[in-house]
């Protein structure tokens, strides 16, 4: 049985090997199947399939992104099953299963982690999930989370930084953002040492190098500047506010959920694990689970479906 989560950007897959993450954007015509077909093994044949990717813009609407995801996925595994929103599996596309991958690992923790919230911060989003109420999730959309302060457009590494700030204090002046697509969240991430240029697995802004250097150049220009204008430090303060506006928004919604849900438990997942979990007091999903909380929805489908299969008593 293998795992698979289809993002807009990301391919993750457990295996009984590990975890395999592929930086894949869909919106360059991912190579979805061959990338799959080297999964595939003489006589298995059984994929358990969660998405995300189906929202992006290179689709016309999401039921159209389903059935491309769902068609590339069949090229290598024929009889691959395809997790919904209402918590079933489905052979083929329908509109349920637009961004399940979120509730798969919902469906996974619930019982292990009764009445906790879980955050699972990764390269784009944060998923705030209130593991108590699996009923009141059914059925809930990206834009029903949206409403709630259950998903939040703000990640570890392809956040335009002028999403998380609109200006900057640099040396006391106050300096507006400039609204291009100059430097990322992983530009601010790296440089104060909460991802590694390993971690850094996206492409950058303007597809240059994955260096220090590169990432405050990349941040100068957020300002209009070049690095010699604002120096390290000018650079350096820009991250440093981006993170502490990030932060900020994500904690309080968090901390908003598990006071409207009377949760004592917060669990961090994904790549912002050890960073987030550390300011709001949490259980990192890393130590516990180990590499599987980087890729927590393609682990968690694979263990539904492994549930699924087993005998009961």
């Amino acid at each position: 049985m293998i795992g698979i989560d289809v993002g807009g950007a990301n391919l993750k897959v457990v295996d009984a090997s590990g975890v395999h993450i592929h930086y894949c954007p869909l919106w360059e015509k991912a190579p979805i199947a061959e990338t799959l077909k080297t999964y595939v093994k003489h006589g298995e044949n059984s994929a358990a399939v969660v998405m995300s990717g189906e929202l992006a813009d290179c689709f016309e609407n999401k039921l159209q992104g389903i059935s491309f995801i769902a068609g590339e996925v069949q090229k290598a595994f024929p009889g691959a099953r395809f997790y919904g929103t209402d918590a079933r599996f489905h052979e083929g596309p329908v509109p349920q299963l637009a961004a399940a991958n979120w509730l798969a690992s919902a469906d996974y923790l619930r019982e292990r982690y009764p009445g906790a919230i879980l955050l699972d911060i990764g390269s784009t989003t944060a998923d705030i999930i209130p593991l108590g109420d699996f009923e009141g999730l059914l059925g809930l959309t990206d834009l029903n989370r949206l409403q709630k302060g259950f998903l939040l457009y703000t990640g570890m590494l392809r956040t335009n930084i002028a999403a998380i700030l609109q200006s900057v204090d640099l040396k006391g002046i106050h300096t507006p953002i400039s609204s291009e697509y100059f430097a990322s969240s992983a530009d601010a991430h790296l440089v104060l040492g909460h991802i590694t240029p390993d971690e850094y697995t996206c492409d950058t802004p303007d597809h240059k190098e994955k260096t220090r250097t590169a990432c405050l150049r990349r941040l100068a220009r957020a300002v209009c500047a070049d690095l010699d204008e604002i120096g390290d430090e000018g650079a350096l303060e820009i991250a440093r506010q981006a993170h502490e506006r990030q932060k900020t928004a994500v904690c309080d919604a968090v901390r908003a959920c598990a006071g409207s849900h009377g949760s004592q438990v917060i669990l961090v997942a994904g790549i912002g694990a050890k960073l987030f979990s550390r300011e709001l007091g949490g259980r990192d999903l890393n130590r516990e689970l180990g590499a599987v909380a980087d890729a927590l929805p393609a682990f968690a489908v694979r263990e539904r479906a492994l549930r699924d299969k087993t005998p009961s008593n």
